[in-house]
């Protein structure tokens, strides 16, 4: 029950009893604020309160309650007592009695129709604590999702339990907050939300609000406007083209014990990651989550890879944004179900082996005025000034990064994901455009920093925190950037003033690569530089190799279509594009259709050209695909020393006449793999390499084989390395290279 401040009358001591007791009178304008559902703090006046009246010798307790147009109201205490409720003004009644301060329900009669008994929404204490109020208000309450929205939850005495769900929101702008759904209507006067004080937070627990129900806040602005806002909290949304919040609550239980064990005892940097990216709507037209799970996890396993990554899974209304102007961070999208079906499909994914990696957009977030723009009348998560609260370019609004509140609305979202859906890494979406105040901007139109600098100081920090904290509270989870500049440290400790992610896309080395191999092989020779350039700079951070979605939209065509030739020749230098990416340091990104030679340009409104697979052409570059991440897995050479010159060594990068590169990865335990590209379009051989060692050195890979789709020319299965000193090594070995083709040779042990 509450605990209220005690009203005061004075009374003679012969009147004792509660219907002679001359109660506090209040005036008409408190009354008419509080029906309407415009004052602050409406549990002052409706709900239970202690009276001290001088002479009365019995504890008083006023019940006030709003049933307006009801022709008589009473109140049903827990003891059975029955204390009748005079109408006082605007749909208020109340009354009085001496039988102490306990719990009751509230009925109603109404003309031409049935009596109506209720639990009372004010006759309940706040349902969140003084310790979370704190934290919010310093901005640092790690567990936000479990204060701030609608929870059910289970109240009342160990006699008379009373089930409901509590509304708790941010809105520190407002000058009053009423909660609207499909329980009152969306009507929200009988339902007003009281002020916690100067936390900014409004709480109002409701009876009998059921999971399923749909709701949003009404809120009151400075100006006396009211806004209707979806909850920024909430955890489950209505599908796209609806935009009410809906009470949730999980009955989940994961089944993924193992691997959550084995995550967090296990450093994913320098563990094998070749990631399978995709956008979960049109991998396969029609699916939700569950399907997903039947249908994805057979397709990746049969690949290889390591790890899925989803194209953003927060709630967004509109599709063709994929996900990157989102509206609900909270919710998963009901487009493909519940939320519990996600943490199906993600359990399901942990229990095949393979991790889970999600698209995470802090950077902006969509304009639409039912969700987070200017929010409780006034901005609020963005940023007041245009010149930093505005993405002009995307027509999006740009968080609020120095405001302790929206900082912890952030990094507890981060948190969110990686810890009520067990998410194994998030990919932060456009970390450029968080950390340069002047990004995409004319001069003019950006505003420097303390320091008269362009560097997004708040930016900066909110990252440092939000990887920080995510590290600190979920071992073996991986934070990576989508990062397009030369900003230092990315990857770096925050301890010693980096950005302390994990992982950073390599984009030079996308952008260079892509341009090296859409040259016609006889040009090729002028253009070396390119895809050697990515070599200097391969250990500056702890790199992931991406080809993503962004290089096959927009008029970008397809990853096949950007190589040079005829059909043979276009899947030929594509199998040996991914065979150079696969044994290049770093970790590597596939966007779903890659994997077979999809032809048309993805759209997020079609399925994958799926027929392609009939032809063998293109299943021989799905089953290369499948022995890349089944030869690179099984082999530490490839990535144990990802992050460390020790694993890669140079055999010989400047042989431009020939289109070659060659060189060494090591795995630190005496296992060395030998890489050859032959980027030209004619076989050479033989081709004396150098080489660290005699013996016989294997022919694991070779993306020419007939089984891909190739020629077929190879080493017949193993070159031997002989005594013989060459370009500096102590041994060499002459070799044959098949033409638009990468070879892997590992020396026997």
């Amino acid at each position: 029950m509450p605990s209220q401040p005690t009203e005061h009358v004075t009374v003679s001591a012969q009147r004792s009893a509660p219907d002679k007791v001359a109660l506090p009178e209040l005036s008409d304008d408190l009354l008419g604020a509080v029906a309407s559902g415009t004052h602050h703090d409406p549990h002052s006046v409706l709900g239970s309160h202690p009276v001290a009246a001088e002479g009365v010798s019995d504890a008083l307790t006023v019940i006030r309650t709003r049933r307006p147009l009801a022709t008589r109201v009473a109140a049903i205490l827990d003891s059975g007592a029955r204390v009748e409720l005079t109408h006082v003004h605007s749909g208020i009644w109340q009354g009085a009695h001496v039988t102490g301060h306990q719990p009751y329900r509230i009925e109603a009669s109404y003309d031409g129709g049935p009596d109506w008994i209720a639990d009372d929404a004010y006759a309940f204490a706040p349902t969140i604590g003084e310790l979370d109020l704190h934290l919010i208000g310093e901005g640092r309450h790690e567990r936000l999702w479990d204060v701030l929205g609608a929870h059910h939850r289970t109240l009342g005495t160990a006699d008379r339990a009373v089930h409901g769900t509590s509304f708790t929101v941010w809105a520190p702008h407002a000058s009053a907050a009423r909660v609207v759904g499909t329980f009152n209507d969306w009507s929200g006067e009988a339902h007003s939300m009281r002020s916690m004080g100067g936390s900014g937070v409004w709480e109002l627990f409701v009876p009998d609000v059921e999971p399923g129900a749909m709701y949003k806040f009404q809120l009151r602005g400075r100006d006396g406007e009211w806004v209707t806002k979806a909850d920024p909290l909430a955890r489950h949304a209505e599908t796209a083209g609806l935009t009410a919040s809906i009470v949730t609550e999980s009955h989940y239980t994961w089944n993924d014990d193992e691997w959550m064990t084995a995550r967090a005892a296990s450093n994913p940097h320098d563990g094998p990651m070749s990631v399978y990216e995709l956008h979960a709507g049109s991998w396969r037209l029609g699916l939700g989550y569950r399907e997903l799970a039947d249908h994805l996890i057979d397709y990746v396993t049969e690949l290889g890879f390591t790890h899925v990554e989803f194209m953003p899974l927060a709630e967004h209304p509109f599709g063709g944004s994929w996900g990157y102007q989102v509206t609900g961070y909270y919710a998963p999208t009901s487009r493909f179900g519940n939320p519990d079906d996600l943490r199906y499909l993600i359990d399901r994914l942990h229990q095949a082996g393979i991790g889970v990696l999600m698209d995470w957009v802090p950077g902006h977030f969509a304009t639409d005025a039912w969700a987070l723009a200017r929010f409780d009348g006034e901005a609020l998560y963005e940023h007041p000034d245009p010149r930093r609260g505005e993405h002009k370019d995307w027509g999006t609004l740009i968080f609020d990064f120095g405001n302790p509140q929206v900082r912890n609305f952030l990094v507890a979202n981060a948190l969110y994901w990686l810890e009520e859906f067990h998410v194994d890494g998030l990919r932060v979406d456009a970390v450029a455009s968080m950390l340069y105040l002047d990004y995409s901007r004319e001069p003019g139109e950006w505003l420097p920093n303390i320091h008269g600098g362009n560097e997004n100081l708040e930016a900066i920090s909110l990252l440092q925190e939000a990887n920080a904290t995510a590290y600190r509270r979920n071992p073996g989870v991986v934070m990576i950037a989508e990062e397009s500049t030369n900003w230092g440290g990315v990857t770096a400790p925050t301890n010693g003033g980096g950005l302390g992610f994990g992982f950073k896309w390599n984009m030079g080395w996308m952008h260079d690569s892509l341009q090296y191999i859409a040259n016609d092989p006889m040009w090729r020779s002028y253009h070396h530089g390119e895809i050697t350039f990515s070599f200097l700079y391969a250990y500056s951070e702890n790199f992931l190799l991406p080809i993503s979605h962004d290089e096959v939209v927009h008029g970008k065509g397809s990853l096949l279509g950007k190589m040079p030739g005829d059909h043979w020749q276009k899947l030929a230098n594509l199998r040996a594009y991914l065979t150079f990416m696969w044994s290049h340091p770093g970790k590597q990104l596939l966007f779903m259709g890659q994997e077979f030679g999809q032809l048309s340009e993805w759209s997020e409104s079609r399925d994958l050209d799926w027929w392609i697979l009939d032809q063998p052409a293109h299943r021989g570059l799905h089953s290369l695909v499948t022995q890349l991440n089944r030869v690179y897995t099984e082999n530490p050479a490839l990535w144990a020393l990802d992050n460390s010159p020790a694993g890669f060594e140079w055999l010989d990068g400047g042989d431009s006449t020939h289109n070659i590169v060659s060189f060494l990865r090591r795995d630190g335990n005496g296992d060395e793999i030998a890489v050859f590209m032959n980027f030209s379009g004619a076989t050479v051989g033989p081709y004396r390499a150098g080489l660290p060692q005699a013996g016989i050195w294997d022919e694991i890979l070779n993306s020419d084989a007939g089984d891909f789709g190739g020629s077929g020319v190879g080493n017949l299965g193993s070159v031997t390395a002989r005594d013989e000193p060459w370009a500096g090594r102590p041994a060499s070995a002459d070799i044959t290279l098949p033409p638009l083709a990468g070879l892997w040779l590992k020396r026997r042990r």
